[in-house]
């Protein structure tokens, strides 16, 4: 089966933020303020509510049987909606099974308020047995089914307290994490410009979950402890040959030892 593991970043939709708060007038800066002051009064944190948030990157990485690659969806200049069209047509082409790090929590429902709002067809993400069997006891909408995998989830045993970031996972098994760059930051990189930036962050992250995956998968038996090796010299050897400097910047911060489960 294709393997697609995926992120999305977002920022406020401050289009959205002027017309439910009446901001009129304001700029972007002073309506994402004003959005994320109206989220602490309500919930005690200042993130957004998941209807609020707008997509301005997804990144992906694909292991196929031609081989593996990294990118982020659509020219830079691509609109919310091409972007967002580009992901669900991707999964009614390829079914692959889909990998992610919260994907159930935050990426998938944003995706589906995203693709709500431009009225995005997307029958493939949504078939639960209907139209394809096989999609009955194994679809990208249950929890505890297989053909999404939110690797934080499963890995805390589906208990939120037992959740732990990417960046210290990856950590964990040897692999770059973070590479002084993280969500955070998104917002004001947007506002200074640099659309750029943001998408290589995302197909780090992208990266960094597909690591962790791998090792997953020798975990729970669906590959060799030599298979795996063959997997991570695989990705290795496409970072090497890519050329763009934020995947040979992971390149240099992923140590060799890394390439194998420790003995």
């Amino acid at each position: 089966m294709n393997t697609l593991v995926f992120d999305i970043e977002t920022i406020p939709d401050v289009e959205f933020g002027r017309q439910l708060y009446g901001l009129d007038g304001l700029s972007d800066a002073a309506v994402a303020r004003a959005m994320q002051s109206h989220a602490q009064q309500k919930s005690g944190s200042d993130f957004l509510p998941l209807l609020q948030h707008r997509i301005v990157a997804i990144s992906c990485a694909f292991r196929s049987r031609e081989g593996f690659r990294v990118w982020s969806l659509g020219e830079e200049s691509a609109s919310e909606r091409e972007i967002v069209e580009r992901f669900f047509d991707g999964l009614d082409k390829f079914s692959p099974e889909l990998v992610s790090w919260n994907g159930g929590g935050f990426d998938l429902p944003v995706l589906h308020y995203r693709g709500l709002r431009w009225s995005v067809p997307a029958p493939r993400y949504w078939e639960t047995g209907a139209e394809d069997a096989s999609f009955r006891y194994n679809n990208y909408l249950s929890r505890f089914h297989w053909r999404h995998i939110d690797l934080m989830d499963v890995l805390a045993g589906f208990q939120n307290r037992a959740r732990a970031g990417l960046s210290d996972t990856a950590l964990l098994l040897g692999f770059p994490g973070k590479l002084g760059f993280d969500g955070s930051q998104v917002w004001d990189t947007w506002l200074a410009g640099d659309l750029t930036r943001i998408r290589r962050y995302c197909e780090t992250d992208v990266l960094n979950t597909y690591l962790v995956f791998l090792r997953f998968q020798l975990m729970r038996g669906q590959l060799t402890a030599t298979e795996l090796t063959s997997e991570l010299a695989r990705v290795r050897s496409y970072l090497s040959a890519s050329g763009e400097p934020h995947l040979q910047e992971f390149l240099a911060a992923w140590p060799e030892q890394a390439e194998a489960p420790p003995s």
